[in-house]
């Protein structure tokens, strides 16, 4: 077996290659969260819709259910569900349930 001694040079190699690896793989990672995000949000506006909607063509929406879920989800998960990014939410929902 050959020993290599270390350098500068291919230390600094090392260095460099294992940052990459680091960065590619937060890339990837920060890549995969937005898309399950993207994804859970589409999820709950379109369920959001469908309990609204209890087999109707069109839901009647009001405030008074979405102020109840989001105190509700605000209690259980801490942020992000006021009821505007609700509203946001079944705004974005796009397919026909």
């Amino acid at each position: 077996m050959i020993k290599k001694e270390i350098t500068a040079k291919n230390y600094g190699c090392l260095i460099d290659r294992i940052a990459e690896i680091l960065t590619e793989a937060r890339s990837k990672v920060v890549r995969e969260i937005n898309k399950a995000q993207v994804l859970a949000y589409w999820e709950i506006g379109r369920d959001i819709v469908k309990f609204e909607e209890k087999g109707k063509i069109r839901a009647k929406y009001g405030k008074k259910p979405l102020v109840r879920l989001s105190e509700d989800l605000t209690q259980k998960f801490s942020r992000g569900f006021s009821t505007d990014n609700l509203e946001w939410k079944i705004r974005n929902k796009t397919d026909g349930v």
